[in-house]
């Protein structure tokens, strides 16, 4: 993985030196290994490495040898050597995939890119015609940011690296509130930074030298009918893919480990690494868990260790320094953080760095196959949606109000179904505050939401979830809690051919008899033991709601009432406080929505009061 950041002005005499240089200190974690900057009149790129691939060559930025095209690229191209033989008509002057995606849009143009397996996001500036083309890979597992102001425009692997080469000050982007109280994240092309977008996952973004900014896609997903298949049939061909993807995963010059949690995806990762690679023992596993947490997942991550014989590693972490922590977090996250366990996931990728620089993880097989709970019900929430929505709504509402504070996942449910269109519904199963609570916390009403594409209800919550979810959460998540330990992350599940054919495939062998992630299931059961594959879906659980009525109470409460904090500012107070009392009297969990609104206003904080 890499950094990168550069600037294209429409004037000359806008380049200061020195402020990309800043730019480029501010992606040093992205790069340690190396840093460079390149500048011209009107444009400047600046990289920082992190070493994975070709290490002693590949330099950026690169240019071609006629010095007409400049490259800063940020990823792994993981087929790179495959793509390097179909270019005969390119002289390649290096050994690595850095060259090979430049080749590739030099020649095929930004179509070829669809042709690359890996992740990645690049610029490329183009003396021919003064235009810097952006892409970013399909599924949105790297992230890249834009911004036009005034003389010039700028991009950036983190908004952060944008900042020292922007013009004039920051301001909130009200408009994306909405999103962020909805899904605990913003999607592409918004940010909640006023005047910031990020390229959307697929797309290509060509800057021209009149400043003029057209947005196209590359890439998108097949929205053909499924095809025909016998569910064994559908069983083999996951299998072979996957394993071919996680083949292709361990491609570096420098050791790769894997992420552990004993949960049936990151087991599953494992295990086939291991058989991959035929030396189990070899292969560096890392678990992590909260010292007071009762629901610990550690044991069953040490059972699958055992089971496959990796060298295995254990990261305890101590909530005594999660406040310390929270501001330094949310600056590598840009962004409010989205999940409880964000720091979870940086401690895990801290000690992970101290053995590799490259670590595989689970992330998105859910979005593929249908893991979450949500799916075994599908087919009744279906039904249930055709009630009239004003009626539908009124009735659930009343209910879930009526629920005692242990029922939080009908709560959930609940809520999700009372939701006044399908988009809203399916995004409502992870939204901390749903249409109507937003509305009164914003004063204003929620932006309407658009139809969803599908085959059936399966396949349209599918598509929502790797659309929105995936990418404005988990990986943003993944891509900026490793990267603030210089730790590369892969997710073998986000393989470009694994993506394709699981949404190729019927929904009845997604979620087959009630049970969801079916077919992936049962590539699990030749690899690791019944009670890893059928134990009930938990997921990473950081204990908030006791920190929130005891150490956290008293901090909730300063920070989300406080007359000059941004949530008292901006949101509903009264609704808020009301809120807090809730959960402090034992009536409601509201863990999720005080972490929700702590993070935004932690966020405001750091990039806003403190700048």
């Amino acid at each position: 993985m890499c950094g990168i950041v550069g600037i294209r002005a429409l004037s000359r005499g806008v380049i200061d030196g020195r402020r990309l240089e800043t730019a480029v200190d501010n992606l040093h974690h992205r790069g340690p290994d190396d840093r460079a900057v390149w500048t011209d009149d009107q444009v400047g790129l600046g990289h920082t490495r992190l070493s994975i691939i070709d290490l002693s060559g590949s330099a950026q930025p690169m240019h071609t040898v006629d010095n007409r095209q400049h490259m800063i690229f940020n990823g792994e191209i993981l087929n790179y050597q495959a793509i390097r033989e179909q270019l005969t008509d390119h002289d390649f002057q290096t050994n690595g995939d850095t060259e090979t995606i430049f080749a590739t849009v030099l020649h095929r143009g930004p179509e070829g890119l669809a042709g690359l397996r890996g992740q990645f996001a690049l610029a490329i500036y183009d003396e021919d015609d003064g235009s810097v083309l952006l892409a970013r890979d399909r599924m949105g597992i790297l992230p890249l940011y834009y911004a036009a102001r005034g003389d010039r425009i700028v991009f950036g692997s983190e908004v952060k690296a944008l900042l020292p080469l922007l013009e004039g000050s920051l301001s909130v982007n009200d408009a994306a509130l909405d999103d962020f109280l909805a899904q605990r994240a913003v999607g592409a092309p918004n940010t909640l930074f006023a005047d910031i977008k990020a390229v959307r996952p697929g797309h290509t973004v060509r800057i021209h030298a009149d400043g003029r900014i057209e947005e196209s896609p590359y890439w998108t997903l097949s929205e053909a009918d499924p095809i025909s298949i016998a569910p064994e049939e559908a069983v083999t061909q996951v299998s072979d893919t996957l394993v071919d993807a996680v083949r292709e995963a361990l491609v570096a010059d420098v050791p790769v480990g894997a992420y552990l949690s004993g949960g049936v995806d990151s087991s599953l990762i494992v295990a086939l690494v291991a058989s991959v690679t035929g030396e189990p023992s070899r292969v560096k596993t890392f678990s992590a868990g909260f010292l007071d947490n009762p629901h610990d997942e550690l044991p069953y991550a040490r059972t699958v260790a055992t089971h496959i014989g990796t060298d295995h590693r254990e990261v305890m972490i101590d909530p005594a320094g999660f406040l310390d922590a929270w501001p330094k977090l949310t600056w590598h996250r840009d962004a409010p953080l989205s999940e409880p366990a964000d720091i979870a996931v940086f401690e895990l990728a801290k000690a992970a760095r101290e053995d590799v620089k490259v670590v595989l993880s689970g992330e998105g097989s859910d979005e593929l196959f249908a893991g979450y709970p949500k799916y075994g019900v599908a087919a009744w929430t279906d039904r249930l949606r055709r009630v009239p929505a004003p009626l539908r709504g009124a009735a659930l509402r009343r209910g879930e109000r009526m629920l005692p504070g242990s029922q939080g996942k009908l709560r959930i449910a609940m809520r999700a179904l009372a939701a006044s269109n399908e988009r809203e519904m399916y995004r409502s199963w992870f939204a901390p505050f749903v249409e109507h609570e937003r509305a009164a916390l914003l004063g204003q009403a929620s932006p309407s939401a658009g139809p969803v594409s599908g085959h059936d209800v399966i396949d349209r919550m599918l598509r929502s979830d790797l659309e929105c979810w995936l990418p404005n959460n988990l990986l943003e998540r993944g891509d900026r809690m490793s990267m603030a330990a210089s730790l590369e992350l892969r997710p073998p599940f986000l393989d470009a051919r694994l993506v394709e054919l699981a949404y190729s495939l019927p929904s009845d062998v997604k979620v087959r008899d009630g049970v969801t992630k079916w077919v992936l299931k049962e590539v699990a059961r030749r690899h690791l033991p019944a009670d890893i594959v059928d134990r009930r879906k938990v997921g990473f659980r950081v204990p908030l709601d006791r920190w929130f009525r005891s150490g956290l109470q008293e901090h909730a409460r300063e920070r989300l009432l406080d007359r000059e904090s941004f949530v008292s500012q901006r949101l509903d107070r009264p609704m808020v406080e009301a809120l807090l009392t809730s959960h402090e009297t034992g009536r409601r969990d509201e863990e999720l929505r005080i972490w929700t609104l702590m993070c935004l206003d932690v966020w405001h904080e750091v990039f806003f009061r403190q700048s």
